[in-house]
C-alpha cells in the first residue's frame, strides 16, 4: 500500500506540491491525473525516494522507499522511459539491475518474455530502440524483482495500440493477484478504463479522489429545450461549462438546479432535465481542472 500525508514540496516561493493526502490500496489501479505541471510527477518521485518533500510523508507499506531493503524487489518504478543507458543493449540493463537486486539470470529472459521483447530485440543498443519499445523495457525494469507495488509515469508513451492493449492487461492481471499500482497518464479513456480509483491533482493539490464509478456517476446535467441555441448562449454566459450531446441538448458541467435555474430566468423551456449519466473521465476531468488548464475550455457553440 501507497500512503501520501500532507506532502508539500517547494522550490523557492513555488509550490509544487502542496498538502497532498492519498492512499493507493493492494487489488486495485489508482489513477494519477492532471493538467500538465499539476504535481503528479513531483509527487510520485517523492514516493518513489528521488526527490525530497518539504513537509508531510509518503511510505511504501509503512516505510519510506530510502528505509526499504532492496527496494526494487519492493516496489517496481518507471518515471521515465527514456532516461536509460543508450550504449548498453536491453538485455545487458537487465542484467545489471538483476544483479544489484541478487536475482538469478533467469529472471532476466523471463520479464523480457512477459513485456514482448523479442532475443533479437534485446540485443540491440538501447539507443537503436523506438519509444515504444523503451516503454516495455522499462515495465521489464520495474518488474524484475517481482514487486507488490508499481509506479508508473505514462507507461503507455510511444506503445501502438496492441501495446496500450496489452499494457492494460498486464496491469489489471497485476492488481487482480493482489498488486498495487499507481499509475500516472495524459490518456483519459486508457485510465477511465482499467483504473479502479482515481485521484485528480491542480495545481500541486487534490481536486478530487475516491472510487472511480463513484466519481463518474451523474457527472454534470443532460438538458434539452425548445430552443438549444438560445439555452447554449445562456449557459455560456452564465460560465459554465457544456458540449453538444449526441441527440440534441448539452451535457453541462453543473447542478440539474442551476441549468433549470438559467433556463427559466432567460424563458427557455426544458424538454429534459436530469443528472447526467456517467458522461466520461473526460468530462470530468475538465470539470475539476477547469482553473488549472493552460489552454481555455470551450463554453458551448454561442
Amino acid at each position: 500500500m501507497i500512503t501520501v500525508e500532507h506532502l508539500s514540496k517547494r522550490y523557492g516561493d513555488f509550490v509544487a506540491v502542496d498538502d497532498v493526502s492519498f492512499v493507493c490500496k493492494p487489488g486495485r489501479v489508482t489513477g494519477f491525473l492532471g493538467p500538465n505541471g499539476a504535481g503528479k510527477s513531483t509527487t510520485m518521485r517523492i514516493i518513489a525516494g528521488l526527490t525530497p518533500p518539504t513537509s508531510g510523508s509518503a511510505t511504501i507499506s509503512g516505510v519510506p522507499y530510502r528505509d526499504i531493503p532492496n527496494p526494487a524487489t519492493q516496489v517496481g518504478v518507471l518515471l521515465d522511459a527514456s532516461a536509460q543507458h543508450a550504449g548498453r543493449s536491453g538485455k545487458e540493463t537487465l542484467r545489471l539491475s538483476a544483479m544489484t537486486m541478487g536475482l538469478p539470470a533467469s529472471r532476466v529472459d523471463e520479464v523480457l518474455t512477459m513485456v514482448g521483447l523479442t532475443p533479437s530485440e534485446s540485443s540491440r543498443r538501447v539507443r537503436n530502440y523506438s519509444l515504444g519499445m523503451r516503454q516495455r523495457l522499462g515495465i521489464a525494469n520495474a518488474l524484475l524483482g517481482n514487486p507488490q507495488i508499481l509506479i508508473l509515469d505514462e507507461p503507455v508513451n510511444g506503445l501502438d495500440p496492441a501495446g496500450i492493449h496489452w499494457m492494460r492487461m498486464l496491469l489489471r492481471d497485476y492488481a487482480n493477484r493482489g498488486g498495487t499500482v499507481l499509475l500516472s497518464s495524459h490518456l483519459l479513456h486508457e485510465l477511465e478504463i482499467i483504473a479502479d480509483d482515481l485521484i485528480v491533482i491542480g495545481n500541486g493539490r487534490i481536486v478530487a479522489h475516491g472510487p472511480k464509478d463513484e466519481l463518474l456517476a451523474g457527472v454534470g446535467t443532460r438538458v434539452r429545450s425548445g430552443d438549444d441555441a438560445k439555452l447554449g448562449r445562456a449557459l455560456a454566459a452564465a460560465g459554465f461549462t457544456l458540449r453538444d450531446a449526441e441527440d440534441g441538448g448539452f451535457h453541462v458541467e453543473a447542478e440539474p438546479e442551476q441549468v433549470g435555474r438559467v433556463a427559466l430566468d432567460n424563458q427557455v423551456p426544458l424538454i429534459e432535465l436530469r443528472a447526467g449519466d456517467n458522461t466520461g473521465l473526460e468530462a470530468m476531468f475538465l470539470q475539476l481542472t477547469a482553473q488549472t488548464q493552460r489552454e481555455p475550455i470551450n463554453q458551448g457553440a454561442i
